[in-house]
């Protein structure tokens, strides 16, 4: 009689159904919550545009930034620009020096040096933007604030070697100019957790001492630049005075201290001019 009314009203371990106890935290018989809907190609498409339009009016752009196409399969070939070599630059298998990059997607590739100035702005706007860059890092002007860069790794950027000190290297005995270079390599390695490829000679000066001390420190790139921009103007490097498929793009970390002006005065300037003429930004990596 007991097990009886125990069944009947529904007393039993498992319920009235025999099932197991509801998971702790959930009320036996409630239903399952209804599973998201997850959002479908063209919406997630529909709300980053959406978003990359907002954030282009909110940094004053005239048009939002073209998005980059995928990165090339296959990377195309990296060989140093004619007049930049030196003695047995390919017999010794030295990284290439090199302006442009070989393609002929209209894209072009912002590089930015030294990291004298830290503007939590120009982070903030390029997130906001996804503007891809490169950065060529001096540690005499970054080591009070690593960790300012250390954000900027964390949003993706690659962070590369700009020496130790920024000194003109053709001036400086192999073995101070293999210190400038593989110290910076250490140094980034320790901060930032990665032994940069990529270095950039300050002012683009070197000789053939300078890429043997950088191909024995790991560097495999040795880019500079077509174009520099600021934030009152542009400078050439071709006679032409225009932009070309693949070409770098230089700047500075700087503020009002050197410029009439701010980072990002000098990324509007610079997206206002490639936006119009058709171009995206690329990420110069992808194309290595």
């Amino acid at each position: 009689m007991l097990a009886l009314t125990a069944i009947g009203s529904g007393c039993v371990q498992g319920g009235a159904d025999g099932g197991a106890d509801p998971a702790p935290g959930r009320r036996s018989g409630a239903a399952a919550p209804p599973a998201e809907t997850p959002l479908s190609y063209a919406d997630r498409l529909h709300a980053e545009r959406t978003a990359k339009v907002a954030a282009a009016r909110r940094w004053g752009l005239k048009k939002v930034p073209l998005t980059p196409p995928a990165p090339p399969a296959s990377k195309p070939p990296i060989s140093t620009r004619e007049g930049f070599e030196v003695d047995g630059h390919e017999e010794l298998g030295l990284p290439p020096v090199f302006t442009t990059v070989p393609t002929r997607q209209k894209v072009v590739f912002l590089t930015i040096d030294d990291g004298a100035e830290k503007d939590p702005d120009f982070l903030r706007m390029m997130s906001e933007l996804k503007v891809p860059y490169t950065a060529f890092l001096s540690d005499y002007v970054i080591n009070d604030d690593y960790a300012y860069f250390r954000k900027m790794r964390d949003r993706g950027v690659v962070l590369n070697n700009h020496t130790l000190h920024h000194p003109y290297l053709p001036g400086l005995s192999y073995r101070r100019q293999r210190h400038e270079i593989c110290g910076m390599q250490q140094v980034i390695r320790e901060q930032y957790g990665k032994r940069p490829t990529l270095f950039r000679p300050p002012f683009g000066n070197y000789n053939r001492d300078t890429l043997i001390a950088a191909k024995s420190c790991g560097v495999k790139y040795a880019p500079l630049w077509a174009e520099e921009v600021f934030v009152d103007h542009w400078e050439y490097r071709e006679w032409d005075r225009d932009l070309h498929p693949g070409d770098i793009v230089l700047s500075h970390f700087r503020g009002r201290g050197d410029w009439k002006g701010t980072m990002p005065d000098m990324v509007r300037r610079f997206l206002n001019k490639v936006t119009d003429k058709g171009y995206a930004v690329a990420r110069l990596e992808d194309y290595l």
